[in-house]
């Protein structure tokens, strides 16, 4: 077997012994000049993993991570200043975490106080330069406890490594042209307090489950075909057992993909069209297209062109008074909307600045409505502050991201969608994204894609997808189905540095048209 990590446990409980202390460092820093306002995210997080290949053991662990943030906002002119850092157990009793809580915030205030003050200095050379202000939320104070039939903290390593083993012998046993076989398992309990100058005190716990396949098969002398993909919810060890999106155990999950993977191993090549085709796309394929079309471009801090350097723009904000709010820019037929309170991998109560998550209507029967947004976005724009602000971990800057980004469900059966075609294409399944800057247009692959003919699905291709400026592709959706779903997207990136975020995306089928890609 290969390595094993365990390291000597920091708990969640801790937190209890902790909210005393981060309540008066918090309380001290609205005392200081010229602060506006200040908060900390005091963060724990307890995790186990396994992993194997080929139906063998590769490795196991445990760990605990103990982290914090503070940010502060100071000066005349209004600046950010931050300041974060990652605990060992040796500091993580009362008086040492008061002690470097403090020295965090007197930091993160000096660097507030500096950029206020360079702000203020170039303001003549840039009238854009601005004070920093929020949008006003509620003060609350809650506390949320992690939901789960099994604890993941109750699962031993043996367990965990057990399944992964047996599972990833089971994917390679299917046949000999399975060339490989991947199972990675992750389970734990995140906690994360939340204090403000203004008064909130948020407590809120989350259990996370996921499981990670890999395979690889290859017809003797052929192309391989590989597949990853991912199971999971906030939720404990019963996701493994059938508590997920795909109503399967894991290894029912496991061996299907393992089969769909060598299916397409005698399927031809998806052909390639110059004009767009009818296409039906399934709820799995249309989580990534939402995410990548009208997720991302929907984050107001894209909009207002904060993020460019790392992520891109927006196609539906150009400036103030150049785009797409209130326009016409998908079918009647199309509503999406972005909602923490429901399940998924974007579920909370509370966002990383306190404010309440709620639903937010993105897209309204084809007409754009809103962006997700923070408090100081939400001022700019003169929007409610709606509860989009995430961050990896509490020792990161919360920043604009996706919750629960979806499509909403419509009435009509997938089976009639699929009826009425008598020539297109089903698009099964996302794998890979290829977006521009602005997401204006996408292209993105497909496990797998069938060739429809006269309401009937005949034939199985391999490695393709579909391409199509975005907003052509939402304004010829002609169909939504009934089936909608959410599935876990574990590997959004953004940020500088680098965050990588679970998210939720999915809903329900979609008939519309695009290009195909492929050979």
């Amino acid at each position: 077997m290969g390595r094993v990590f365990i390291k000597s446990r920091i708990k969640i409980e801790l937190i209890d012994t902790l909210k005393e202390t981060v309540t008066k460092v918090i309380q001290q820093a609205g005392s200081l000049k010229d602060c506006k306002y200040a908060d900390i995210r005091l963060g724990i997080h307890e995790t186990k993993y396994a992993n194997a290949e080929d139906g063998k053991a590769k490795g196991m662990g445990e760990d605990a991570t103990i982290s914090f943030g503070v940010r502060v906002l100071a000066g005349e002119m209004s600046a950010w200043g931050y300041y974060a850092q990652s605990l060992g157990e040796r500091e993580s009793n009362s008086k040492s975490i008061h002690k470097i809580l403090t020295l965090g915030i007197k930091r993160a205030y000096a660097r507030a106080v500096a950029n206020a003050s360079k702000k203020a200095e170039f303001k003549s050379l840039a009238p854009s330069l601005t004070a920093v202000n929020l949008a006003r939320i509620d003060v609350c104070t809650d506390t949320i406890n992690a939901i789960f039939d099994e604890d993941p903290r109750n699962v031993s390593l043996k367990e965990a490594l057990t399944l992964g083993t047996k599972i990833s012998g089971e994917m390679r046993g299917v046949c000999n042209d399975v060339q490989y076989a991947y199972v990675d398992i992750h389970t734990g309990v995140n906690r994360e307090l939340f204090c403000s100058t203004e008064g909130s005190c948020i407590d809120q716990s989350y259990a996370l489950t996921q499981g990670m396949i890999s395979v690889v098969a290859q017809k003797s002398g052929g192309i391989p075909e590989v597949c990853h993909d991912y199971m999971g919810d906030l939720r404990g060890w019963e996701v493994f057992k059938g508590k997920n999106v795909y109503k399967q155990s894991f290894g029912d999950f496991a061996l299907l993909r393992t089969r769909e993977t060598l299916e397409l191993t005698e399927a031809e090549f998806l052909p390639a069209t110059k004009e767009p085709v009818v296409v039906i796309t399934n709820p799995h394929f249309n989580a990534l297209l939402v995410h990548e079309i009208v997720g991302h471009p929907t984050e107001a801090d894209r909009a207002l062109k904060l993020e460019t350097a790392y992520a891109g723009r927006s196609w539906l904000f150009r400036d103030f008074h150049d785009n797409e709010l209130g326009k016409q820019i998908a079918s009647p037929l199309v509503t999406a909307y972005s909602d923490p309170s429901i399940n998924g991998y974007g579920h909370f109560k509370y966002d990383m600045e306190g404010t309440p998550g709620k639903r937010i209507n993105l897209i309204e029967n084809g007409i754009l409505r809103g962006f997700m947004n923070g408090r100081e976005y939400a001022a700019i724009l003169n929007h409610p502050p709606n509860g989009s602000m995430r961050a990896t971990e509490p020792n990161y800057v919360p920043i604009v991201r996706m919750t629960n980004t979806v499509f909403a469900n419509g009435n009509k059966n997938p089976d009639e969608i699929l009826a009425e075609v008598k020539d297109g294409y089903y698009v099964v399944n996302h794998r890979i994204p290829s977006i521009s800057e602005s997401r204006e247009n996408f292209r993105i692959s497909a496990q797998k894609v069938f060739k429809i003919e006269n309401g009937k699905i005949t034939k199985l291709y391999r490695q393709g997808g579909i391409t199509a400026d975005s907003k052509d592709f939402l304004m010829n959706v002609d169909a939504v189905g009934n089936d909608f779903e959410v599935f876990p997207i574990p590997n959004c990136g953004k940020g500088q540095p680098m965050q990588v975020m679970r998210v939720g995306n999915g809903g329900p089928t979609l008939r519309s048209k695009a290009r195909l890609t492929g050979h």
